[in-house]
């Protein structure tokens, strides 16, 4: 399943400038989450928010954050060997990864009605996202987006 290409290769790693270097904020966030650790996912979004604080404006954090969330819920409730997200910021671009240990890809569904509270997920990372994707990788796969910055 591929989203939207915004110009980016979606097996591209994204990699930026090193974290951490002398003057320079942090531009790569790297965590490996536990098996149905749904305390993680508010851990995440504030890390993102650090990684994000002097990148584009104050609601492509908002929306970055969203995104995270639907995708790192998705990976920890539908399989059973945690998760692994990389966030790297890149020039204009921002590329979040979220990475999970079982075969099979995901499935785009639109939600039945207005109250069910399941299904959303991956239709606000496509609605959302300048460009996502879906790759197979080992023996899970790579939930993948880019937000791309906007001029003030």
């Amino acid at each position: 399943m591929t989203g939207r290409q915004g110009g980016a290769d979606p097996a591209a790693s994204g990699h930026g400038r090193e974290p951490g270097a002398e003057g320079e904020p942090e531009s790569r966030l790297h965590r490996r989450l536990g098996c149905a650790d749904l305390t993680s996912v508010p851990e995440v979004r504030r890390a993102l928010r650090d990684l994000l604080r002097h990148w584009g404006k104050p609601d492509a954090a908002d929306v970055a954050e969203l995104l995270a969330s639907e995708l790192v819920t998705n990976a920890l409730i539908h399989t059973d060997h945690g998760a692994v997200v990389t966030a790297t910021v890149a020039a204009s671009t921002l590329r979040v990864e979220v990475r999970d240990f079982m075969a099979g890809l995901p499935v785009l569904r639109v939600p039945v009605g207005q109250l069910g509270t399941n299904g959303r997920g991956l239709v606000l990372v496509q609605s959302l996202a300048d460009a996502w994707g879906v790759r197979t990788h080992g023996v899970g796969k790579v939930v993948w987006f880019e937000l791309h910055e906007r001029p003030a």
